[in-house]
């Protein structure tokens, strides 16, 4: 991703509050509000424009992240139609400073986020079909540098949903990765600016222990009714890469229990990790 200087401005002086964010020689400006602040977002110039837009919040049901991602020609005008959905509280909008965006380059956005939210897979979406948009090569090549900055400004904006996994390669994941080991079983992570990231082909106990909390259980439960992690007889195996809070919310998955992640995962040479980064201080 490219390095970047963002300008965020607090009109109220609240980070928790309205908000409007730049980015240094883009055409586009994003404006992100709190549901309780509804009324001042629609307010906004800015809103009047085309654009795209999503409504984040949890799933009422399931109590996981869900997301409406939509798109319009006058922003306003949509969103004002959203009161009836509940699971929302924080509505974020992108826009050209320039009004040179197009129906059709808006249904293009539109579309490749909903594509980017399937593919990364932490969210729930309350729309899953886009209105979709083909365009000549060039408005398709500068719509996805307009993508790139959505992107680049939505964790700063309060929500990591379309963040990748951070994938490691060569010498970089070898240095990275860490190992939690359990009754002849093996899983291996690493580290993310997120959290902890169990990679694919770890292996987890087939049954928790007596003593495992309730979450424990059922965040087991939840992996394997979305087959990240799928029976394998003896063992469970993750059959993608999942990326967890923290080191510890990783561990309880893998060794059925409570755990400590910082002392559960360790390097090549059996070093913890919470001696591991006492070490780097």
């Amino acid at each position: 991703m490219a390095a970047a200087t963002i300008k965020v401005f607090l009109p109220s002086g609240d980070a928790k509050r309205l908000r409007t964010a730049e980015i240094s020689n883009w055409a586009g400006k994003a404006v992100a509000a709190p549901r309780s602040e509804f009324k001042e977002l629609l307010g906004r110039a800015e809103l009047a424009s085309a654009g795209v837009y999503l409504l984040t919040g949890v799933n009422p049901k399931t109590g996981e992240p869900m997301v409406y991602i939509g798109e319009a020609e006058v922003v306003r005008d949509r969103i004002k139609g959203h009161t009836a959905k509940d699971f929302w509280n924080q509505a974020i909008v992108f826009v050209s400073k320039d009004a040179n965006l197009t129906k059709s380059h808006i249904k293009y956005l539109e579309g490749r986020l909903i594509e980017q939210a399937k593919e990364i897979g932490k969210t729930s979406l309350d729309n899953q079909q886009a209105s979709g948009s083909k365009l000549p090569e060039s408005d398709q090549a500068d719509m996805e540098v307009f993508l790139s900055r959505v992107l680049q400004l939505l964790p700063l904006l309060g929500t990591d949903i379309l963040t990748p996994i951070e994938k490691f390669s060569g010498k970089k994941k070898e240095e990275a990765t860490l190992y939690c080991e359990i009754k002849g079983l093996k899983a291996s992570g690493a580290r993310t600016p997120s959290g902890f990231v169990v990679y694919k082909g770890s292996q987890a106990v087939l049954t928790e222990r007596p003593s495992a909390y309730n979450f424990i259980i059922e965040l087991r439960q939840k992996l394997q009714q979305d087959s990240s992690l799928v029976n394998e007889g003896n063992h469970l195996l993750f059959s993608k890469d999942v990326e967890f809070s923290s080191p510890s919310s990783a561990a309880v998955v893998i060794v059925g229990g409570n755990a400590n992640g910082l002392r559960e995962w360790k390097n090549k040479a059996g070093t913890m990790l919470k001696d591991i980064e006492e070490g780097t201080l």
